[in-house]
C-alpha cells in the first residue's frame, strides 16, 4: 500500500538525528520496496534534510516526500566517489524520480584520438571518430574535470585539428607547461608518445604503474646528468599525487563481495558490498544477534555460511569474497566454503591493494550503521529503562555526563566531559579542560580540577546531572566524593572501572560513597549504555589531546621515525614526490611504497600526524 498522507511515511526527524555528515550516496524506497530516487551528497544529514523542511517550493520534491516510507545511506571517502556511485544505482535501480538518460550514447566520454599526435578530447554521441573511448561519465562536469587534472599531469594536447594545424608558434598551453606543442615540432615523437602513453595508462586506473615509469625516467634523467628534465619528472609525478584521489567505489575487480565488520557498546554490525563489473553495485547492513563471548572471527565465518547457504533461488556466489583481517586462516574457511556451496570461490583477507579499499569502505559504512542504532530514541529509551533499574530510581534519568582524561606521559593533558540526555548525546554541551598547574601524569589532580570548573556555577546554570560516570577506578571516583560530599542533593556518582584483560562487557561499577561494586553481565542494556557513553568521552578526549599537543610540536622529520632508515626515507620522498607529499598520503598510498608494509605505513601515517 502506498503512502497517501501530506507527511513522510516514516520519522524523519529520527532518521536525520542519527544520520552522519559525512559523503555518501541515499536511496528513497516507497512502501512497495521499490527505489524511487537516489542522490548524492557532500554532506548526507544536510542535503538529505533538505526534502523535510517546512517550506518545500518544488512540486517534485513534495510529490516525492510524500512516498517516502524508509531510506537507506552508503557512505563514501569523498564527494567523487558518490557521484560515480549515485551513477551506478541509478543505472542499476532507474528510479522514476530520476532524470534518466535514454541510452549510454548520451554518457560523455573521454577520447584519446588516433592521430599523429593524439589529443585528449570531450565526445558525446555516437562513436565516427578513430580513437580509444573511457567512460561512460556520470555528467559533462566530470569530463572536464578529468579533462583539466589530465592537461597537468600529462602535456598532451587538447585542442581541435584546427587550430592544431595552424599553429605556427606555440600557444599559451605550452608556456604553462600542459602542453609538448607537437603542432611546432618541439618534442621528439618518442617523447610525445611516453606522455600519451602515460595519460591512457592513468585512465585506465593504471596509477601505479604510471607512478613506476615515472620514477624510472627520473633516475635515468638524473645519473645521465639532465637535471632539468629529472626536476620535471619530479614534479609530474608531485602533481599526480597531490591529485589522486583513490576511488573505492569502482576499479579493475569484476566479482566480489565485501565484508566489513564494527562492534560497539552491545550492537555488531556486518556490512556487505556487492561489487559486479568493476563497481560497487549495491550494500547492506545485517545485525546478527551475537552471543556473550563471542570472537570477531566467529561472527563472520557464521554470517558466511548462514548467507551463502540461504542465498535466494537464482542468486550467484561471487569468485571473490573480501573478509575482515580477524580470520586468521582464510584458505581453512575457503575450503569449507567450497565444500558447502559445492562451488568454485575464492576467500580472501588481504593486506594491501584495491580490495583493501573495498574493505575499508565496507567497515566504515558498519561503523555508521552501528552509530546510528546507538542514537535512535527507541535504543536509548530501552538502555535509560535498564539504568534506572539498575540504580533503582523513582524518576527517569534525563541527564548523564561523564569524565575522561587523555594525556601522553604527562604532556598536555586534556579532561572531556560528554552530555548524555533521553535522546542520545547532546554534542552542543560537551566540553573539554586543558588541565594547567598539576604534575604530569597525576590523573587524580587532573580529575579534580576539571570536576571543579565544570560544576562551580552549575546549581545556578541548573544543569546539574543525574548521573555523574568517573571513567576510572576508586582513585578518580574518590575525586568526585571529595568535591560533591558538601552538596544537598548530588548526583549519582558511577566509576567505572576496566576489567583485568580491559575488554568490553567485563568492567565493574563502583557507586560513589557507599563504594558498592555491581558487575553487570555483557549484554545488560545498561551496561552497552554506559560503554557508550564512556566511549563518547575517551574519544572526545584523545581527540583534543591531540589537537593541543600538535600545537606545540613544531617540526618531525622522517628521521624521527623508528625503522625508516635511509633506504625507506628515499624510496618514501621518491616515490610520493617529496616530504610535504608524504605527510599528506593516506595508509594505502604510503603502503604501495617499496619496502613499506602496512603496519609500517601505519606508523608512518600516525606519527605524522600526531606532531
Amino acid at each position: 500500500m502506498t503512502a497517501t498522507s501530506s507527511e513522510p511515511a516514516f520519522d524523519s526527524q529520527e532518521f536525520l538525528q542519527n544520520l552522519t555528515h559525512q559523503p555518501g550516496v541515499y536511496r528513497m524506497y516507497d512502501a512497495n520496496e521499490v527505489v524511487i530516487y537516489v542522490g548524492k551528497a557532500k554532506d548526507l544529514r544536510k542535503r538529505i534534510g533538505s526534502y523535510f523542511r517546512a517550506q518545500v517550493d518544488s512540486v517534485k520534491t513534495k510529490a516525492l516526500v510524500k512516498q517516502i516510507a524508509h531510506m537507506d545511506v552508503t557512505v563514501t571517502n569523498s564527494e567523487a566517489e558518490a557521484l560515480i556511485l549515485e551513477n551506478t544505482f541509478i543505472k542499476k535501480y532507474r528510479p522514476r524520480y530520476n532524470v534518466l538518460l535514454r541510452d549510454d550514447k548520451s554518457y560523455p566520454y573521454i577520447l584519446i584520438s588516433d592521430h599523429k599526435h593524439p589529443r585528449i578530447a570531450f565526445h558525446r554521441g555516437t562513436r565516427r571518430e578513430k580513437g580509444t573511448y573511457f567512460g561512460p561519465f556520470p555528467s559533462g562536469l566530470a569530463v572536464r574535470e578529468s579533462l583539466r587534472l589530465l592537461q597537468k599531469l600529462f602535456p598532451v594536447r587538447q585542442c581541435d585539428d584546427s587550430y592544431y594545424r595552424a599553429r605556427s608558434r606555440p600557444c599559451l598551453q605550452h608556456q604553462l607547461k600542459r602542453c609538448l606543442a607537437p603542432c611546432v615540432g618541439i618534442p621528439s615523437e618518442a617523447e610525445y608518445q611516453e606522455q600519451v602513453k602515460l595519460a591512457t595508462l592513468f585512465l585506465n586506473g593504471k596509477n601505479q604503474q604510471v607512478l613506476n615509469e615515472l620514477v624510472q625516467q627520473m633516475e635515468e634523467a638524473s645519473r645521465s646528468l639532465a637535471f632539468e628534465k629529472a626536476a620535471r619528472i619530479r614534479d609530474q609525478i608531485a602533481a599526480l599525487r597531490a591529485v589522486q584521489e583513490r576511488n573505492a567505489v569502482s576499479g579493475t575487480q569484476h566479482e566480489l563481495d565485501v565484508i566489513g565488520l564494527y562492534r560497539e557498546s552491545g550492537f555488531t554490525c556486518i556490512h556487505l558490498l556487492s561489487v559486479r563489473h568493476n563497481a560497487v553495485q549495491g550494500s547492506r547492513s545485517y545485525f546478527p544477534k551475537v552471543p556473550q563471548h563471542t570472537s570477531d572471527a566467529e561472527i563472520v565465518e557464521s554470517f558466511l555460511f548462514q548467507y551463502y547457504l540461504n542465498r535466494q533461488h537464482g542468486q550467484r556466489v561471487p569468485a571473490e569474497i573480501v573478509v575482515p583481517d580477524c580470520i586468521e586462516h582464510p584458505k581453512q574457511l575457503m575450503t569449507q566454503l567450497r565444500a558447502a556451496l559445492d562451488g568454485s570461490v575464492t576467500v580472501l583477507a588481504p593486506k594491501r591493494g584495491e580490495r583493501v579499499q573495498y574493505r575499508a569502505l565496507a567497515t566504515k559504512n558498519a561503523m555508521n550503521a552501528v552509530q546510528s542504532k546507538l542514537g535512535t530514541q527507541s535504543t536509548m529509551h530501552t538502555r535509560l529503562l535498564a539504568l534506572n533499574k539498575l540504580l533503582k530510581r523513582d524518576d527517569v534519568v534525563n541527564r548523564i555526563e561523564c569524565f575522561d582524561i587523555s594525556h601522553t606521559m604527562g604532556e598536555k593533558t586534556v579532561a572531556s566531559c560528554v552530555v548524555f540526555g533521553p535522546e542520545g548525546p547532546i554534542k552542543s554541551e560537551y566540553r573539554r579542560f586543558n588541565i594547567e598547574g598539576i604534575q604530569g601524569g597525576d590523573d587524580y589532580a587532573a580529575m579534580a580540577q576539571a570536576i571543579t570548573r565544570r560544576y562551580k556555577h552549575a546549581i545556578e546554570r541548573e544543569n546539574v546531572p543525574d548521573v555523574l560516570l568517573i571513567d576510572g577506578g576508586k582513585g578518580q571516583l574518590t575525586q568526585a566524593e571529595a568535591y560533591f560530599q558538601d552538596w544537598p542533593n548530588p548526583p549519582v556518582l558511577l566509576g567505572v572501572a576496566k576489567g583485568e584483560s580491559r575488554k568490553p562487557g567485563l568492567e565493574t561499577l563502583i557507586f560513589g560513597f557507599d563504594r558498592r561494586t555491581v558487575q553487570l553481565s555483557a549484554d545488560d542494556p545498561g551496561l552497552h549504555l554506559i560503554q557508550h557513553i564512556r566511549d563518547e568521552a575517551h574519544r572526545f578526549a584523545i581527540t583534543g589531546h591531540r589537537q593541543r599537543r600538535a600545537k606545540v610540536r613544531k617540526t618531525s622529520t622522517l628521521e624521527e621515525i623508528p625503522a625508516v632508515g635511509a633506504k625507506r626515507r628515499q624510496n618514501l620522498l621518491k616515490y610520493l614526490g617529496g616530504l610535504q607529499q608524504v605527510k599528506n598520503a593516506t595508509i594505502e598510498q604510503l603502503a604501495n611504497v617499496p619496502g613499506i608494509s602496512r603496519a609500517l605505513a601505519e606508523t608512518i601515517y600516525y606519527a605524522l600526524r600526531d606532531e
